[in-house]
């Protein structure tokens, strides 16, 4: 069965118009409970001007891509300006466009280019630390009255203060702290080019709230909040003890980072966005030791979405892919919030080289998709996965820009929130292999990313992996998921589950009078060893993480899968490391 046979005649009455309008099933609980959110990498994504380096203007050319995908929303990382020490993650000033990447007229024109496709637009903003260039921070430099309490400033340990205050570490390798010529030192979690704020001060908070209406009133839709587990410090800022820092974020307690205070903060910010009155949403990028922990982001009265990086480090195994998603799912549900899944995104190894690389990390990453998609909550695409794009993990010394490979970081953890995930397939655990310039088109590089080069090399051998080498091929990557997101929105069982929703209560094959199994929305069934079965309303999903195919009685009639299914009906034979949609 090829997977492009089945999911039209299902999925042809869908469309991208916002779903919360009068009457969609949404409607009522809100958009981002089912959204499938797609992430850009400015920078990346598309060159309108010849420059090597992706822009405001090419990412509103390419947005009928991500409509024709089937997605609802485009997630923009930074634009702001930016000395680019950490690829826009250093804003000098929150409110204009780097003239790398346009101006504000391209970005009023993207918002309302994307609104006309029926697309929402959300933005980053960084609010743990600024850029080394921010006024604040050149005042604070300047030690003008004042301006150092809006950072972090300290004296220093040791007979003259020549010792950092404390033995943090900054995630991006090195120590956290940084002397200025007085003799005072500055906190900065990531390179020292982006200093922590001191969210104590009144201004701070006062200054991000006015941010947030800036954009909100240009008609964003909402705002992906970057380290949003790292605005509050620990009281009196206490020595950890031990090294090597980065690799226990989102494993063990920090005092840098899920402080209890900042989550005033984001019941501050979502009062904000409910004055909009529209679906303007918040999504944190937060990492906790727990589940438990992570759901406290998303209570009621907090943000809307939380990243669920546990889903996105799980292994290839079908225990522990059950294990974090009942988990996931029930944190959530204790707090009434969706959950979110992810697979890869601007931090981490692409999950095509996590998953073993060549045709069977493909292979395995096809089949995760749909598992992700089929799951109950809202799921995150990073740009280049539709493609199945392979991690670039040769590149040149002289092309790297990851300030982690500046500092002589080697595998400590991924990127500016920390994560840590799978580095050691990748290129020393750094960043730069996953953010390459997207193929569009052509044989050869930069493969219609834009008329001039591109600001990564991208590697020769991708002439058959761009956008219009892979449409209309029924076998391709790209093919699958826009199959999987018409179907997604044509399947009633599929997308949101509301809190209490029970899964399916049809009878089972082989399932006994033992205890029912039940997550939201969903139910796990008897599988065989390796194989994962999940029913929801008029739907199931069989994921085979096995590396033989395995034969079980058929769950119903197929309607996708990540490779050739064959059935008689009856029973089915799973191709190896696959997963399966069937209608019930």
């Amino acid at each position: 069965m090829n997977h492009e046979l089945t999911a039209a005649p299902l999925a042809r009455a869908s469309s991208n118009a916002f779903s919360d309008a009068p009457g969609h099933p949404a409607a009522s609980g809100g958009w981002w409970r089912d959204a499938v959110i797609y992430q850009v990498y400015v920078r990346s994504f598309a060159d309108s001007d010849g420059d090597g380096v992706g822009d405001l203007r090419g990412v509103r050319e390419r947005l009928p891509h991500l409509a024709r995908l089937g997605v609802d929303a485009v997630w923009l990382t930074p634009f702001y300006v930016s000395p680019q020490a950490d690829g826009g993650y250093d804003v000098a000033d929150y409110r204009a466009v780097d003239p790398l990447f346009g101006d504000l007229g391209d970005a009023d024109d993207l918002v309302r280019a994307a609104h006309a496709l029926g697309l929402r637009v959300i933005v980053d903003v960084v609010p743990n630390h600024t850029s080394e260039a921010h006024p604040w921070f050149r005042d604070a430099l300047a030690d003008l009255p004042g301006a150092r309490a809006r950072y972090l400033f300290r004296p220093g340990r040791g007979a003259a203060g020549e010792l950092p205050p404390n033995d943090w570490e900054s995630v991006f390798g090195g120590p956290a702290w940084t002397r200025v010529p007085d003799g005072d030192w500055y906190l900065h979690l990531f390179a020292p080019e982006q200093p922590d704020l001191d969210w104590e001060h009144p201004e701070v908070a006062e200054e991000f709230a006015s941010v947030l209406r800036f954009w909100l009133d240009l008609g964003v839709d909402g705002f992906r909040v970057d380290v949003a587990h790292g605005m509050v410090k620990a009281p009196g800022l206490p020595d950890i003890g031990r090294g090597a820092q980065a690799t226990l974020i989102g494993t063990e307690p920090l005092p840098f980072f899920d402080q209890d205070g900042v989550h005033a903060i984001h019941r501050s910010w979502r009062r904000l966005l409910d004055s909009y009155g529209d679906g303007r949403i918040g999504v944190a990028e937060a990492w906790a030791p727990t589940s438990e922990r992570l759901a406290l982001y998303v209570r009621p009265d907090e943000l809307h979405q939380a990243f669920n990086f546990r889903f996105l480090n799980c292994p290839w195994d079908p225990a522990a892919m059950r294990t974090v998603i009942d988990e996931s799912l029930a944190a959530t549900a204790s707090v009434g919030a969706p959950t979110t899944w992810v697979l890869s995104n601007h931090d981490v190894v692409r999950h095509v080289t996590r998953y073993g690389g060549g045709a069977r990390g493909l292979a395995r990453a096809r089949a995760a998709a749909l598992l992700m998609l089929a799951l109950p909550g809202s799921a995150y695409v990073y740009q280049g996965e539709e493609l199945g794009l392979p991690e670039v993990a040769d590149l040149p010394d002289g092309a790297r820009q990851d300030p982690a490979f500046r500092r002589g970081r080697r595998g400590a953890g991924a990127g500016e929130s920390g994560a840590g995930a799978a580095e050691a397939e990748g290129q020393d655990g750094l960043r730069d292999g996953c953010r390459v310039p997207l193929p569009w088109s052509g044989e050869e590089a930069p493969y219609g990313f834009g008329p001039g080069g591109s600001w990564l090399p991208q590697p020769a051998g991708w002439a058959g992996l761009s956008v219009a080498a892979q449409t209309g091929d029924p076998h391709s990557t790209l093919e699958l998921y826009r199959a999987a997101l018409e179907l997604r929105r044509a399947i009633p069982g599929l997308g949101a589950a509301e809190a209490g929703q029970g899964g399916c209560r049809e009878e089972w094959p082989g399932e006994g009078a033992g205890p029912a199994v039940f997550a939201r929305g969903m139910r796990w069934r008897p599988a065989p060893d390796g194989v994962l079965l999940f029913t929801r309303p008029g739907f199931a999903c069989t994921l085979n993480t096995r590396s033989a195919a395995v034969e079980l009685p058929s769950p119903g009639r197929p309607v996708l899968s990540s490779a050739p299914v064959e059935t008689d009906g009856r029973t089915v034979r799973l191709p190896p490391d696959s997963c399966t949609w069937w209608a019930l």
